[in-house]
Order: C-alpha cells, then structure tokens, then sequence
C-alpha cells in the first residue's frame, strides 16, 4: 500500500506519576510529528487529550487518550495512560499491547521514587521502555543523582543517551552520546546543532564511555573493541541501542522539556529507530493468525466503539471473527481515534489500534480473530478499596440510573457496581473516592441522573452469649377459622463463624411435621434483625415442643410463633455486638512505614507482621488487622504519608466482639430515627 510503513504501526505507551507531564508530551509529540499545527497545552484547556469536562476540571487524566501520527514516514500510535492511581485501571488492559512504553518523570531526584510503580509493572509485563526527564528546563540538581535515585526500581540498568548542557544553572541544550553531537535547545523547533563545549569534553568522554560499557555487557564484539581502545562505528553503538531497548537488556533515558518542546524530536527519532515493531509484541502475547485485543469500550455520538489493537495481520470491515469465549462477531465499521476525533477506515493492519462499532457482544479483554487465538492477557488492576452507596435524587430515574451505571462501569475496568441484599444498598466500589465522584459527575453530565450518595453500610452482625429456653405463641380469633400457634425453643450460642443451625426434637406429634418448615421460617425471621439491630450470627436453634389446634393451625400461625419465640429469646440471650475484621495488606516505600504503621495502630488495627516486599527494594510490605467501620479514607492517609506511593488490599477476615462505648454509639444510631 502507497505510503505505508514497512515497520507497521508501532504503539507507545506514555506512563508515570500524576503530574509528570504525560499528556503534554504527547502534544508536543503530535506538534512535533507535524500532526497539529499548535503545541496543545493541558494548562488552558487547548490539548486535544483530558478533553473531557471531568480531566479539565481535575487538570489531569481521568481517562486514557488515544492519537496516532506519523513521523518521517513511521507510523506511530499513543496510548497515554492516566498516572493516579485513581484511574490507573483506564490504561492497565492497553499497556499489555503497547510495543514500547515512556516512562516520563520529573527531574527532582526526591521524586525519583513516585515512578516505581510503573517501572515495575513494566519489567514484570515484560514491555520494552524508555525513560524520558520531563521540565529539564526546571531542574536544579544533577542527572546523574536523578539516575541513582531511578536505578533501584528497575530491574535493567538505565542507560545514560545525553548530558546536559548548562547556561549557569539552567540546562539549554544537550550532548547526544551515541552521536557524539552537541545541540542547543530552540523553543518549539528542532534543536540547533553546536560544537560540544569544552568544559565538557571530558565529561562527554567519561558518560560516553560508561554508555558504551553498559552496551557491551551484552555485545562481546564491542567489549573486544573497547578492550583494544578500538573506536566502534556509529552504526554498531545505534544497533545495540536498539538491542539493549528492545530485548528489555537496558533503560536507555533521555531528557528535554515537552511544554517547550525540548528534546521531543530527539525523542521521536529515538523511537523511530529503536522501539520494536508490532511483530515483537505479538510473539509475547503469542499472537499467531490476524487478531485483535479489546482493550477498552467507550459509549458516544456514534453509539458503542470498542477500542482495539490489531496484531497478526489485517482484520477488515464486515468479516467474521471468533471471540476467545466461542462466539462470532462480523467486524463492523473501523475508525481510526484522535483524541475525542473519530476518523473513517477501512481495515486495521497489523500493529494499528482501532475502534470497532457494531460489536456489543464482544467485551473488554478479549480476543477476536480470525484464526487462532492468542492466551488470555494477564491484567493486574489497582485494588478497588473505596465504596459509596448512592439512590437516584428522584425515583423516576431508578432505571435510567441502572443503565447509565452498566455503560460506566464497561468503559471503566477500575468501577464495579454491586448491590448489598443485607443494606439493602446499591453500591459503587472504585479505587479512590477521586475515582468515585469522576464517576458520579460522568453520571450527572452524560446521563442527566442526579444522586444522592453516602457511606455504605457497616456490615455489623450481632450474636448470644448464653442459652435460653423461650415459649412463643400465637393466637387470634376474629370470626370464622381463628389462628393458633405454638412452639417451645432453645437458642444457644455457637462458635464464631459457625452461622445457624436448626434442629427439631418433637416427640408425640405436639407440632405436626409439615408445620416444622414454618417454625424454622420464623426463627429466620426475627433473625434478621436482632435486639440490637443487626443480624444475628452464630446460634443454634432447636424447637423442643409445642402444641396446635385442629381448626386453627396453619403454617402462617406456627411461623409467626417461631418468630416471637425467636424474637423474646434472643432479647434474653445477652446480644453483643460484632463489628467486621479485615485482613490488610499494604505495601509501601520503607520510608513512610513507621507513618504507616501509626496510622493503622491509630484506627485500632492491630499489626500481624512486618517486612521486604519481595522483588521491591526499599519496599516493606505490612501485614495487619483491622476494623472493616476504620477503612474509610485510609487510603488517602496513607497516600498523604508516603507521597502517594503506599497502596492497599483488604479482605474480609471475620467478626469480632465490640463492646463499651463503640458498641453503644453503634446501637445508638440504629435505635435513632431516620
């Protein structure tokens, strides 16, 4: 095909801490690609990317934001992943399908730990990346110490490109080491080439030969040379390079300024010869025949789209393709995404990332094909730890509120809606609360449905201290067959954990066994909500006797006996409050762990255990119990304690008795009226 690369398409993916410069990158990448005719700007609102309401109002990522351009006849595609954790899940499924992935980071060595996260979860995806200092106009210290701060959370050694150069304490330009060439930055335009300084000579000499140290590590040949004082060719330093990069062997980094422009043609030529072509993403995700991997869903002004990359060859408009789940889907209309911007095509070739319509049966992350299809793709979302239980502001919208919720919740993999049976709630659990009210503002502003929303329910049980004998009877006579019920019970308590048990001892026929049934009924009943207003755990109940009229028994007289027998005893069984216990996990820079440590002891967490996060140097993981009602806004506490870094898991583990003035405010506020 005229003009098309021989390379295909090739997918980056923009990844790293919040406020780290992501999307300005990627406009500066597009001004630079001669893609757009201005440098968008995140600031005033002219990006083509965080061009919805809900990122403009942040002044970040909500969401993740698709481009593609070409550059000096390469093809190239973006994938800019949001970097709070809030809506990391956004970007999770299509960092799996990006060829290569720039890791952009602030030039503060004090920041150096916030982009661990993602240069982990880089080396165990196995993705080939890149580092890329962003706002290095901005920068006091030195590259170097920055290097040494990053090196501890990669895996693969950070290869040095560039030094800088400096005017006094601002960098103005750099010294490109493999190319042993000196430039100047000019704002908005490609860089102006000047001889190296000579205050510099020496200093190119020493990180040029440390760059080439690192490339032989894994070249025998260069090594060879380096040890005769040989000079290698260019071409022999550019093909390592793109070795190291491609084969994760090494890090290479690069630095300019992407709001000025500084160092993104660099950047782009970097990629242009170094990232690896789709070919080598479809052997690690063991793509064999033409494929496609959804990634993510959005619902707009042309109806449902799935976004995809397509892999193994060509999948075009109209045919027919297998789902990993067995069932078929005929390909709809193609488009190729820009931002919000939808543009018209006819095919996807290997390697393009594409917006498939007419396919609602298919869902985020799976593989459609035409041959056989690749294994399932192993995705890791951040934990969904935060809650909120929400109604509609007017009843009329109840339904509407459930539709609009299933669409939000398939766009976004971070958000699950699930209803309670026991809170009678319906809930939304997310990542953050910042996650959260993105979605309620998308619901209010896409949808027109207003909530109403607070915090969920605390799942309290409650349960019996000692065992009690109880006489329940039901009797009314109002004219006609008269209604009569009678039962004898022993509740006991049980194990915590055990649940209820039931079981009957009638001898002589004093409840007649097809009654029995309802009895039981009953006693599950009262249970429901016990003396202190919870649910009661833990008790077994065993009918021992009781009697019944020939006339007037029926199985709504026994069951409504059982419930008051059930009701009287629990009431003088000695009810105690149990409140639930979560197993937490949190792992966090070793910095911040004593921080940490105090604020779960200071919501009455209890530690269990204590050490290394495995494969994480300068990582502790934390191991701990604690009260289901003490989570809420834990995760921002510990976010504020260790720059945003420690994160969480919670499970529930059991119930534990609550007493004294906890428990009291507890039944307190159930015993209020609404």
């Amino acid at each position: 095909m005229a003009g098309e690369s021989t390379k295909g398409n090739r997918v980056i993916a923009l990844v790293g801490p919040a406020g780290a410069g992501k999307t300005s990158l990627a406009e500066a990448m597009l001004f630079a690609a001669g893609t757009t005719d201005r440098l968008g700007s995140t600031a005033n609102g002219s990006s083509i990317g965080d061009s919805s309401p809900e990122s403009r109002q942040r002044g970040g990522s909500t969401e993740l934001n698709l481009y593609n351009f070409k550059y000096l006849g390469d093809d190239f595609a973006i994938l800019d992943c949001p970097g709070s954790v809030g809506f990391a899940a956004d970007g999770a499924r299509a960092l799996a399908m990006a060829d290569v992935a720039i890791v952009v980071v602030d030039p503060d060595p004090a920041r150096a730990p916030l982009a661990a996260p993602a240069l982990r979860a880089l080396d165990e995806l196995g993705i080939p990346h890149i580092v890329f200092v962003n706002r290095i106009d901005q920068a006091h210290g030195r590259i170097r110490d920055l290097l040494s701060a990053l090196q501890p959370m990669s895996v693969s050694p950070l290869i040095a490109r560039q030094i800088p150069i400096r005017d006094g304490e601002k960098v103005n330009g750099f010294v490109d080491l493999a190319l042993e060439r000196a430039f100047k930055y000019r704002a908005g335009q490609e860089s102006e080439r000047i001889e190296i300084p000579a205050e510099l000579q020496d200093r190119e000499v020493e990180a040029r030969t440390h760059m080439l140290e690192q490339l032989a590590d894994h070249d025998d040949e260069l090594l060879e040379q380096l040890l005769m004082d040989e000079t290698p060719s260019q071409e022999r330093i550019l093909h390592d390079l793109a070795r190291e990069t491609g084969e994760s062997l090494g890090v290479p980094v690069l630095f300019g300024s992407a709001v000025s422009s500084w160092g993104v043609r660099r950047l782009l030529k970097a990629l242009r010869h170094e990232a690896p072509t789709a070919q080598a993403a479809a052997a690690r995700l063991g793509v064999s025949d033409p494929a496609m991997y959804v990634f993510k869903v959005v619902h707009g002004a042309i109806g449902r789209l799935a976004m995809a990359r397509v892999l193994g060859g060509r999948i075009t408009e109209g045919s027919d393709a297998k789902a990993d789940d067995g069932s078929y889907a005929r390909i709809g209309s193609l488009f190729k995404v820009q931002g919000e911007k939808t543009q018209k095509t006819n095919e996807g070739r290997a390697g393009d990332v594409v917006a498939v319509a007419k396919i609602d049966n298919v869902k985020v992350g799976q593989w459609l094909g035409t041959g056989a299809l690749p294994p399932a793709v192993d995705v890791e979302f951040p934990a969904r730890n935060c809650a909120v239980a929400i109604e509609p502001a007017d009843r009329k919208d109840d339904v509407k509120m459930s539709g609009a919720l299933q669409r939000l919740a398939e766009e976004d993999s971070g958000l699950i809606v699930e209803h309670d049976d026991a809170a009678h709630e319906m809930r939304l659990r997310g990542v953050n609360d910042e996650h959260l009210n993105t979605v309620l503002a998308r619901l209010k502003r896409r949808y027109g449905v207003e909530v109403k929303s607070h915090p969920p329910a605390i799942g309290y049980r409650e349960s019996i201290r000692k065992p009690v004998r109880q006489h329940g009877r039901h009797k009314k006579q109002s004219g006609g067959h008269g209604q009569f019920g009678d039962v004898i019970i022993e509740i006991r308590p049980l194990g915590r954990g055990e649940g209820f048990q039931f079981e009957e001892k009638i001898h002589g026929g004093s409840v007649p066994k097809q009654w029995i049934p309802a009895v039981e009924e009953g006693v599950r009943e009262a249970m429901r909500k016990g003396p202190l207003g919870f649910e009661v755990v833990d008790c077994a109940v065993t009918l021992v006797d009781g009697s019944y009229h020939s006339v007037d028994s029926s199985e709504l007289a026994f069951r409504l006996a059982g419930r008051l027998a059930m009701q009287e005893a629990l009431g003088a069984a000695q009810p105690h409050l149990l409140e639930p216990m979560h197993k937490l996990i949190v792992v966090s820079p070793s910095s911040a762990t004593s921080r940490i440590t105090s604020a779960i002891a200071g919501r009455r967490g209890q530690m269990l255990g204590l050490g290394p996060r495995d494969g994480w140097a300068g990582w502790d993981r934390i191991e701990a119990m604690i009260p289901e009602a003490e989570l809420a806004g834990l995760e921002a506490e510990l976010r504020s304690q260790s720059q945003g870094l420690a994160t969480y898991e919670a499970e529930f583990d059991h119930l534990a008795e609550l007493n004294g003035p906890l428990a009291e405010k507890v039944t307190q506020r159930v015993a209020e009226p609404a």
